[in-house]
């Protein structure tokens, strides 16, 4: 019995820690923890090549086995809820009429909203001159602060593009 190298790399550790006392145990077979990258720990050798390579047993110490979570078949669907089975995905069309509906009137104010703010942050851009303000005294100041209202508004047009974007996927 081996471990696959991913497991015995990664999770081993954690594993002899957080498994509790009662999991299933090797028996009646000396188990060799083999050093380098990654640990090995293995049954599934003999004591002259366990010596060989470095080996030494671990006595006194049980070691748990976790097996490997069994993979799903081809074509099964993961649940999406606990309850769920695969039969229960479809969803009445008037009802995701309704909800498509609801996602583009979403998106629609939330595109409506975006576009007032990226108008009113240009406003204040004022093409790259906005109006000094009483603690701007220092001119690095009002430089540093053009250049975020230049980042936030490239921010905001991007903002502005991707709700044109999923709109657009969406259809009308």
């Amino acid at each position: 019995m081996s471990l696959p190298p991913f497991l015995a790399r990664r999770l081993w550790p954690a594993l002899v820690l957080l498994v509790p006392a009662t999991a299933l145990h090797a028996q009646d077979k000396t188990v060799y923890r083999c050093p380098g990258p990654p640990v090995l720990y293995t049954d599934a050798m003999s004591p002259q090549e366990a010596k060989d390579k470095g080996c030494r047993a671990i006595e006194g110490t049980p070691v748990t086995v976790i097996p490997a979570p069994r993979p799903r078949p081809a074509g099964t669907p993961a649940a999406s809820s606990p309850g769920a089975r695969p039969g229960d995905a479809r969803v009445d069309p008037a009802e995701q009429r309704a909800r498509d509906s609801d996602a583009r009137r979403i998106l629609g104010e939330e595109l409506r909203r975006e576009e007032e703010r990226l108008a009113t942050m240009k406003r204040e851009f004022n093409n790259g001159e906005p109006e000094r303000r009483g603690d701007e005294r220092n001119f690095a100041k009002y430089q540093e602060r053009v250049a975020e209202m230049r980042a936030a508004i490239t921010r905001k047009e991007a903002d502005v593009a991707a709700l044109k974007r999923e709109l657009a996927k969406l259809g009308s």
